[in-house]
């Protein structure tokens, strides 16, 4: 009654009310700083990751630029050189023969992507392994051998450290006699390769229009009759290899397939060569096909063929 009278229950209660406040707004600072503190470190955080983003994206332009620099260099090869027979030979044994210590020699099966490996040792001059790609390259961490060849049978892509070159002969010439068949849309030749020598078996020539003349079958009739033409003989090249190599041709073959021979091993390898448009019919019997342009007497042609193909492009980087 006394703090009535005097004045004081008001001022008390003005006191409380303002304590109340000031606790409320004590919690607003306090939450306000707790939001800050998260604030801060969510910014930390996410210029720690854009700093991490910069160098990534400065490492991907450096080594970009690396790469432009590499391609813009004018670089040439010391030497190229088509590999054949006891040439060929030759230089398999010569880098066959090199040893170095461990890990010092690298060879390389490149067929698209350069590895690492390659740049670090080779620098500007990677920019060659791409021309000469496909390839099988082999070079020594001192510079004394580097060299790029195209095998005619590659292996798979691979890198490989080691105290000697990895040379497989079967990659570059055949290591045992196998069958090699040259198929034209009016030629087809049938031999064994062994020795670096062909040994011819069967043959087939057909009479295939080549080009039309003015006056008598339009054009149309014309290249159906050669259309017919070139797959009769192809049906006929086809049921010569499968009588030569054993296999079910689903009839006797016809006259002039010459079947008679000697049979080949279970494991040989028949190689069909020829003409792009015409592979496909025979690629069910042949472990590899590929595209030649050989021409003349189908003895000729097959003989042009298998020297086409076994050749080795020697490149020096």
């Amino acid at each position: 009654m006394l703090d009535e009278l005097l004045g004081r229950a008001e001022l008390k209660d003005r006191i409380e009310a303002l304590q109340e406040e000031k606790r409320h707004l004590q919690r607003r600072a306090e939450a306000e700083e707790e939001r800050r503190s998260e604030a801060a470190r969510k910014r930390q955080e996410a210029e720690a990751e854009v700093n991490r983003l910069e160098d990534r994206i400065g490492g991907l332009e450096e080594r970009i630029g690396r790469l432009s620099a590499t391609d813009d260099v004018e670089v040439s090869f010391r030497g190229t050189e088509t590999l054949r027979g006891d040439r060929r030979d030759e230089v398999l044994a010569r880098l066959d023969s090199f040893e170095t210590s461990a890990e010092g020699a690298l060879t390389a099966m490149v067929t698209e992507d350069v590895p690492d490996a390659l740049r670090d040792v080779l620098g500007e001059r990677t920019a060659l392994i791409r021309r000469a790609a496909p390839c099988l390259v082999c070079v020594d961490d001192a510079g004394l051998v580097a060299a790029g060849l195209a095998p005619p049978t590659p292996p798979a892509p691979f890198v490989e450290w080691g105290d000697s070159f990895r040379i497989d002969r079967s990659w570059f010439a055949p290591v045992k006699p196998t069958w090699v068949a040259l198929v034209r849309s009016d030629r087809f030749a049938l031999g064994v390769y062994a020795g670096d020598a062909v040994t011819p078996l069967d043959e087939i020539e057909s009479d295939v229009r080549g080009t039309h003349s003015k006056g008598g079958f339009s054009q149309a009739r014309f290249e159906r009759r050669r259309d017919q033409q070139v797959d009769e003989h192809l049906g006929r090249a086809r049921e010569a290899l499968e009588a030569h190599l054993g296999a079910d041709a689903g009839e006797e073959s016809r006259a002039g397939s010459g079947a008679d021979g000697p049979t080949p091993p279970a494991d040989a390898d028949v190689v069909v060569l020829g003409e792009q448009t015409v592979l496909g019919r025979f690629t069910d019997l042949a472990d590899r096909t590929a595209t030649v342009d050989a021409t003349g007497d189908p003895a000729d042609a097959l003989r042009s063929a298998v020297r086409d193909f076994w050749a080795v492009r020697l490149s020096l980087l």
